[in-house]
């Protein structure tokens, strides 16, 4: 059996920066990175004619491989606590800012462009002032945007880093988290002689895996490959298996909300209210007749829509460039729903909506939303002679209120009637709706505060975990991670 220092289970952000934090330390650590997709030369190649045209006989190639679903997104790095994951409640706030800001020093070195958006104190705070007027909390941040171009070069440096140090398996599927039954005080409890010391919401509450310590995994061929520490990090595509996995190994899971909703695609120009100020403009809203939360989500101004695969599913996601411009601005909205008792299948939720949309449309459905209100569905020459040029050409036409829930439909609509009032001429017939849109973060686990697992030595991070929801707070989970594992060895 093969041995390691390290196996760390996904190279998306937070696994890398985990693999960064722990060479950047000590370059003799033996780590192992496993990843059911492929390399980063190889996931350009099948993407060259364009993201939203990867090939659709390669349905990981966008979510899966070095650098995770991130490689092809917008590369937007919040720089805020507030936004993108779960971790000020691991984290004091200081202490979270201050991996914030080392995290960015770390992009910045690898290529992340000196721009910050979201700085103008002045006009952010007219902004906010504006928002409260018609029910919308906007939330401030500062953003630097990387742009889907430039994702590859600034991964590309992370893994040229990298690759002296560090064994790097493809295409190599993990089946399971091996362990070990060796009974003693995990860190952080009072038996323990060097506490944690940052607190963690969770602690005390009684593991389910007490006892236990991780000794490497098993993977889709049936290779056992033995590990000191083991870190987790499959990113959203992987979620599903990691909540699978913690039900066999016993450890405490909770529900996260699941987010689904639609594709927002306007002229840029309506837009420009909000975008010239904040880039990715943040707003959080609740519904008059079913007080769900309503968000929006990963705003692309100039950007263009596309297609992101999750296995057999086709969702709908967005992208803009550094420097190709399209004549639109697109966003999500998506509505977060709290699933309870005895219902505790979000994710499985969420992919049977996507898979109505993709029954019923081929992949993504379009649809304008003149068409939505008057409750028929859009055709090619209606969408043609409409003010927005789609930019996922190749969306079907039809109609979304056959695949989303109806509080979700009007959840949407009231979502964008309130935005109109900021951002005129959003409520229009002629803005397109596509579907679905839905996040795989769904599930989260009992983790201490620096996200070790009921099993000793085994660690859970980044958006599959369910602790994050982007590229920054996915790299600091790495970071937080590595440091504890660095103090063990």
């Amino acid at each position: 059996m093969k041995s390691y220092d390290v196996i760390i289970v996904g190279t998306g952000p937070s696994g890398i920066f985990a693999a960064w934090e722990l060479i950047s330390s000590n370059s003799g650590i033996k780590i192992l990175m496993l990843d059911k997709g492929g390399s980063l030369s190889e996931r350009v190649e099948k993407t060259k004619e364009g993201v939203h045209r990867a090939k659709t006989e390669e349905p990981d190639v966008i979510s899966c491989g070095w650098g995770g679903a991130g490689a092809f997104s917008d590369g937007k790095l919040n720089l805020s606590p507030e936004v993108g994951g779960f971790l000020k409640e691991y984290i004091d706030g200081k202490t979270l800012l201050s991996l914030i800001e080392y995290v960015d020093k770390i992009y910045l070195k690898f290529g992340a462009p000196d721009e910050l958006h979201g700085t103008e104190i002045n006009q952010i705070k007219d902004l906010e002032d504006e928002a409260l007027r018609y029910g919308l909390r906007f939330i401030p941040f500062p953003i630097r945007h990387l742009g889907t171009d430039r994702c590859i070069p600034v991964l590309g440096g992370f893994l040229a880093s990298l690759k002296d140090n560090v064994e790097f398996r493809p295409h190599t599927e993990v089946e399971e988290v091996l362990f070990n039954e060796t009974p003693m005080p995990l860190r952080g409890t009072k038996e323990d002689e060097n506490p944690s010391p940052l607190p963690s919401p969770f602690r005390g509450e009684g593991w389910a895996g007490d006892g236990l310590e991780v000794k490497g995994v098993r993977t889709g061929s049936g290779e056992d490959i033995q590990g000191d520490f083991v870190i987790v990090a499959p990113g959203r595509s992987g979620a599903q298996w990691l909540e699978k996995e913690s039900r066999r190994l016993g450890l405490t899971t909770l529900t996260n909300p699941v987010d689904i909703g639609v594709r927002i695609e306007a002229p840029a120009p309506v837009m420009k209210n909000l975008t010239d100020v904040a880039y990715e403009a943040k707003l959080v809203f609740y519904s008059k007749q079913f007080d769900d939360q309503v968000r929006t989500f990963c705003m692309n101004p100039y950007g263009e829509v596309v297609r992101e695969y999750h296995g057999d599913l086709c969702l709908v996601n967005g992208h803009s460039y550094s420097t190709k411009r399209s004549n639109n601005t697109n966003f999500a909205i998506l509505v977060s729903t709290v699933f309870t008792e005895p219902f505790r299948e979000p994710i499985a939720y969420g992919r049977y909506i996507a898979r109505l949309a993709n029954l019923l449309g081929g992949e993504i459905i379009v649809q304008r939303l003149g068409d939505l209100l008057q409750g028929r569905r859009s055709t090619t020459e209606r969408i043609k002679r409409g003010t927005v040029r789609p930019t996922l050409i190749d969306a079907t036409p039809g109609d979304l209120s056959f695949v989303i829930p109806y509080r979700y439909v009007c959840d949407i609509i009231e979502m964008l009637q309130a935005m109109d009032n900021l951002t005129p001429g959003l409520y229009a017939r002629d803005t397109l709706l596509y579907g679905v849109e839905a996040k795989f973060y769904s599930m989260r686990l009992k983790l201490t505060s620096f996200f070790e697992t009921g099993i000793r030595n085994l660690f859970a991070i980044g958006d599959g975990a369910g602790i994050t929801r982007g590229l920054i707070q996915a790299s600091v989970s790495g970071v937080v991670a590595a440091r504890e594992i660095l103090q063990r060895i």
